[in-house]
């Protein structure tokens, strides 16, 4: 599965990132890990302090990761409108879930202020910036004056992190999708056609 030059602790914090998307921190145990890293049984021990230090590096490159990536098109080119729009629409594994946003369904993850950090971290940042983006286009007159950024960036997150879990129900990516366009109808400018 992983090249040879790939380092072994690097093939462990990638696996259990995979491990804990799909199934979450109890079901990912030492021996699935080393299993999917194609690591021999006292690696986990000889690069990390056991399972929750290897599941903390594992979680924070998830979150890094998808901070990154919304950054990436939440600081795009476009209106802020454009670019809320950019990020509700950028493209998603809806099927499989946000990898951020199902660590919250997991007790292990929450119950541990170490594991829980990195994942409330990322989604308070996302959520800022959106918030930024927001009181942007109230200065431009996009938006209404009386939008609430802070309230219109836990919308957009709650449509987000909700349509992942109601995609998932139905079994197709038309629930996010409609959730998506329903969100961005309400924030259309009124000079724009909408969506």
């Amino acid at each position: 599965m992983y090249s040879g030059a790939v380092s072994t602790a690097e093939r462990l914090i990638e696996s259990t990132r995979e491990l804990l998307w799909e199934r979450g921190y109890v079901g990912t145990s030492p021996k699935a890990i080393l299993e999917r890293a194609g690591a021999g049984q006292g690696s986990m021990y000889h690069h990390f302090k056991g399972k929750p230090d290897l599941a903390l590096a594992a979680i924070r490159r998830t979150a890094q990761e998808l901070r990154a990536t919304a950054e990436g098109v939440l600081d795009g080119p476009g209106s802020p409108y454009e670019r809320i729009e950019a990020y509700l629409r950028r493209e998603r594994d809806v099927l499989r879930g946000c990898p951020v946003g199902r660590l919250t369904m997991d007790p292990d993850v929450m119950a541990s202020d170490e594991l829980r950090a990195p994942v409330d971290e990322t989604l308070d940042a996302i959520r800022e910036r959106i918030a930024q983006i927001v009181e942007e286009g109230k200065e431009q007159g996009q938006f209404g004056p009386a939008l609430d950024g802070e309230e219109i960036a836990a919308a957009v997150l709650a449509t987000v992190q909700g349509g992942y879990v109601l995609a998932r129900a139905s079994g197709s990516p038309a629930a996010f999708d409609a959730g998506v366009r329903g969100l961005l109808s309400l924030l259309c400018p009124h000079d724009r056609p909408t969506v």
